[in-house]
């Protein structure tokens, strides 16, 4: 039986911070991101935990960090407990599968999504305006519809609550114009790499979002990577334009809750049975649809 890990306490290290799902601990110059199986929707962490989703978030990330780095440097170093510079061992239980060592950035505080349907946030605000985050689309878009090409729309970095969409223009005013123009660059780059490469294996990645970090003034890559955390992945075999596609991501638990009427206040409602043991499913499949390995 996997464990599940909801919380953890790594007492020969100092925590660095705890985000909704992950734990990171500092080691100086590198830093020990920790996967659990926490799940977090519309800015709630909830109550249950998802099995095996902290490994696929680990592993699915790694898999992406390997293969995306001649496009642009990341934080990634190892995931092999006997290569992290403390007795990890002590901690096998908690770290084996869900944790990487990663190298320390000063992070960019702007979400740097790319999409490449119509789906969300950006469906429900090209309804109202017929643009996406400053950027006028045509007028005859349907949900779910691809993108004429994909599109890059930034958005705050909050430390709580939602994450604030704005234009490229404003995303320049906080961070310099050159920064932003290579944000854009290597963030698109990246999602047009990873979309052509699922959809071969028969996935649409329909939005995902990417965050960077600086480390002597150069642009890499960190945080977790083209995970059902951070993307929507629809079954290209089933997808129609118009029609709710299937998710391969934390959208069906999204989805689940708002069909219950919840209504995103405490408090926070428990997953029953039947959806923990379908979302676990799901993570699992998208890793093994995208790896074309079982999680082991």
């Amino acid at each position: 039986m996997i464990k599940i890990v909801t919380e953890t306490n790594i007492s020969d290290l100092r925590i660095f911070a705890r985000g909704k799902v992950r734990d990171i601990y500092d080691l100086g110059d590198k830093l020990l991101m920790i996967s659990t199986d926490r799940i977090s929707a519309f800015d709630y962490v909830l109550p249950n935990a998802i099995p095996y989703k902290g490994i696929v978030l680990n592993k699915l990330s790694e898999f992406w960090f390997k293969k995306t780095r001649r496009i642009v440097k990341n934080h990634y170093l190892t995931t092999s407990l006997d290569e992290y510079p403390f007795n990890a061992d002590k901690y096998r239980e908690i770290l084996d599968g869900r944790s990487m060592l990663v190298k320390k950035a000063k992070r960019i505080d702007i979400e740097c999504v790319v999409r490449g349907y119509l789906a969300g946030s950006a469906w429900k605000e090209y309804k109202s305006s017929g643009k996406v985050c400053g950027i006028k689309l045509p007028s005859n878009l349907e949900f779910a519809s691809e993108l004429p090409e994909p599109i890059f729309t930034p958005a705050t970095k909050a430390e709580s609550g939602h994450d604030i969409n704005i234009s490229e223009n404003e995303m320049k005013k906080i961070i310099g114009h050159d920064l932003g123009d290579e944000l854009k660059e290597i963030s698109i780059r990246l999602y047009e790499f990873a979309s052509n490469y699922a959809r071969r294996r028969g996935i649409i990645i329909a939005d995902t979002k990417f965050e960077f970090g600086l480390i002597d003034d150069e642009l890499i890559l960190i945080d977790e990577l083209l995970t059902p955390d951070s993307s929507r992945f629809w079954p290209l075999n089933s997808y129609k334009v118009g029609k709710e596609p299937e998710s391969m991501d934390k959208q069906f638990v999204r989805d689940y809750l708002e069909k219950i009427g919840w209504d995103k206040k405490p408090p926070v409602p428990e997953l029953p049975p039947d959806i923990v043991e379908k979302t676990s499913l799901r993570y699992r499949e998208i890793y093994r649809i995208l790896t074309g390995e079982n999680l082991k």
